[in-house]
């Protein structure tokens, strides 16, 4: 079964996201090693353990099959099936930045990895991207466009080819999706409220990289980054005069 120290428990009880049991799904497979064929235990004992509801376990594991590390099998279980990358250590680096730097990393990383990605990618990588852009307009809720949504950006990035890349592309990702960022990524999407225009971009991302233009594709991601840094920027301006929601600190709770 999985453990969790107290802290880890209190972070489960505040952010029970898809993201979040991802992430400790991913712990887990670690833990044991990367068996192939250990047994993982049930989404029921899962959510227990880490305190999340069984939708968010079940699209955490959907999301790791997709992946090839676990395999899904009728009536008996779920095991792990391949080791899972290494993670990139990231809580040095959630103490020393905020929201604003890690957009200008990826205004700087993502274009490159775009353009990159049109002119290396592999048709059934190009073809999981229309797959994942598709699901991301199918989204019921901002936890699953998240989730869905940073499946397609490191697909570009691992398209892209190059190790060291998709390395800084880890690095940074990891930093962005940890729990204290959660309540500002909403506000900049927008919510579902804001959904149809990033699904517009991420399909012309796509399609431009489809067509093998690495200067189309760069420029699509970065209109993308920058609607999402221009609607930070605007939040910051907002919340300066109204004062009463902060950008938090990585390991405080947000406000929202």
């Amino acid at each position: 079964m999985m453990a969790f120290s107290d802290d880890e428990a209190i972070q489960a009880e505040g952010s029970a996201t898809s993201t979040y049991a991802l992430a400790q799904l991913r712990s887990y497979i670690e833990a044991q090693g990367a068996q192939q064929g250990s047994r993982l235990p049930t989404e029921r004992q899962l959510a227990e353990e880490m305190g999340v509801g069984r939708r968010a376990v079940r699209r955490a594991l959907e999301m790791l099959e997709n992946e090839g590390r676990i395999t899904r099998r009728q009536g008996a279980g779920t095991f792990i099936g391949s080791a899972p990358a290494q993670p990139v250590t990231r809580d040095a680096l959630i103490g020393a930045t905020d929201f604003f730097e890690i957009m200008e990393v990826r205004l700087r990383l993502e274009p490159q990895l775009a353009a990159l990605a049109a002119l290396r990618g592999k048709p059934g990588q190009i073809a999981r991207m229309f797959e994942l852009s598709d699901r991301i307009a199918q989204c019921r809720d901002a936890d699953e466009g998240e989730l869905w949504d940073g499946a397609l950006h490191r697909q570009i990035a691992e398209a892209a080819g190059n190790a060291l890349f998709l390395s800084l592309f880890d690095i940074v990702n990891q930093v962005r999706q940890d729990a204290a960022w959660q309540a500002v990524r909403e506000r900049a999407r927008g919510g579902l409220a804001g959904h149809a225009l990033p699904v517009a971009q991420h399909r012309a991302i796509v399609e431009a990289i489809a067509a093998r233009d690495p200067q189309g594709a760069a420029e699509q991601m970065r209109v993308h980054l920058f609607s999402i840094q221009e609607k930070l920027i605007r939040l910051g301006s907002a919340d300066a005069d109204a004062a009463p929601f902060a950008i938090p600190e990585p390991g405080q709770p947000a406000n929202a």
